[in-house]
């Protein structure tokens, strides 16, 4: 009985030992907008059950075992890399755990769910193709596995003025004409959003863009219901020009960005510059889509990468010449447009023909094409002055916003950068390290 009696005690110890991870209680909760999986559990729980950044780790989701690394922001892993995103923030609060792919769609790759457009704010809606709720479960892949990789990719942002007193108005808000090979000059311009006030640099952006006389926006991140939402729209100067609101995903692969893309395209084609591309940093979606169109116009890959990599020196103070710039170039834009242009390389290869290749193969003709390098190309001087009465009208009455179909952050990340005290890069401002 004695003997008995211990076993029973043994196996009850044991069971309270195992953790909650182990009763397959983790379950997810909400899909984001870009099929991001938010999880039932809190970030420092998953931490106090002994794992930390810069492991890799198997995810089961759904019956898939999906190995991936533990980090903190989606940055922290290549384009299309998945990531176990761990956020645990004691001075705002914050403590949740998200399973994303970066600049992808981990919520329809895993065939949990299908995102379905609708008119109404935010525009779409996921419907589960699975029983609910869907369960996740981890294990040890590797203990410090990717952890120097983590560390590389650290970048860490401010969202107030202040904290960049070396930066001007027009690179605090990420805002610059795009002046690559073929480009004509104040032809196209990058910023981030105009309007949406989340990382507090709209107000900058939006007298930038109205100062240099930019008649059509591409907003490659909202509806029109959305923009016309956030606050001072009706106000600004974005919005008494031409705008077309294509709520795109992040999955740059995906049918519905190329399907968006093309719209944007012909949107270009079909109006008078200067023109803006904007996504809401600017980095992401802007990046490959001004890259896309700086290829398009006959400019290296060397041009390319160096102007994409301006915003990261805009946000995160990341300098030309540094290990930490050489790989952020290669795992994002280097990578993506490879990707998106089927080369092994994008310094190996006739850019501005692979970009024409790729543009007609998301269903653009000869015809739009030439339309669009006819407009990034033309100077400036030689477009007919709008009159001042149409360019006062509202944007929904001139040109009401589109919207594409969507793919897959939020706050994307956007599958988004995380939003935390500035790095070392930049006078005043302080590093978060785990």
């Amino acid at each position: 009985m004695k003997r008995l009696l211990s076993l029973l005690l043994v196996l009850c110890l044991a069971l309270l030992a195992v953790p909650a991870l182990a009763d397959d209680a983790v379950t997810v909760t909400d899909i984001q907008k870009y099929g991001n999986l938010v999880l039932s559990i809190s970030g420092s729980q998953f931490l106090d059950m002994g794992f930390s950044y810069g492991d890799i780790v198997t995810a089961t989701i759904n019956g898939q075992e999906l190995d991936m690394p533990v980090g903190t922001n989606y940055s922290d892993v290549d384009q299309g890399s998945m990531i176990c995103r761990v956020v645990v923030k004691p001075d705002s609060g914050e403590d949740y755990m998200i399973l994303a792919i970066n600049m992808g769609d981990l919520a329809t790759s895993t065939g949990i769910a299908a995102k379905e457009k609708i008119e109404a704010d935010p525009g779409y809606v996921w419907n589960y193709l699975v029983e609910e709720p869907v369960e996740v479960s981890f294990a040890m892949k590797e203990q410090g596995g990717y952890y120097d990789q983590w560390v590389m990719h650290q970048l860490v942002r401010s969202e107030n003025r202040e904290d960049y007193p070396n930066l001007s108005d027009e690179a605090y808000a990420n805002f610059r004409a795009v002046a690559t090979t073929g480009m004509g000059e104040g032809r196209l311009y990058r910023s981030s959003s105009p309007v949406n006030p989340e990382i507090n640099r709209n107000k900058e952006a939006d007298a930038a863009a109205a100062a240099a006389g930019v008649k059509t926006f591409i907003n490659l991140a909202d509806n029109a219901e959305t923009m016309q939402g956030y606050e001072g729209f009706a106000d600004s100067y974005y919005a008494k020009q031409q705008i077309i609101g294509l709520n795109l995903g992040v999955d740059f692969s995906a049918d519905d960005f190329k399907a968006g893309l093309a719209e944007g395209m012909r949107f270009i084609a079909a109006n008078e510059g200067p023109f803006l591309v904007h996504c809401t940093e600017g980095k992401d979606r802007a990046g490959f889509v001004s890259a896309v169109l700086e290829a398009l116009m006959g400019a290296s890959a060397e041009e390319i990468t160096a102007d994409y990599m301006v915003t990261y020196f805009n946000y995160y103070g990341v300098e030309n010449g540094t290990e930490q710039y050489n790989v952020i170039a290669a795992s994002n834009i280097q990578k993506s447009l490879a990707t998106a242009f089927d080369m092994t390389s994008i310094f190996d290869g006739d850019l501005q023909s692979a970009a024409v290749n790729y543009l007609a193969a998301i269903g653009l003709s000869e015809e739009e094409i030439a339309a669009v390098q006819s407009k990034l190309s033309a100077p400036a001087a030689q477009e007919e002055e709008a009159p001042a009465e149409e360019a006062a009208e509202p944007a929904q009455e001139e040109a009401p916003a589109q919207e594409a179909q969507e793919p897959a952050a939020e706050e994307a990340p956007e599958q988004e950068t995380e939003t935390v005290p500035a790095q070392d890069a930049i006078p005043g401002i302080a590093v978060l390290v785990f």
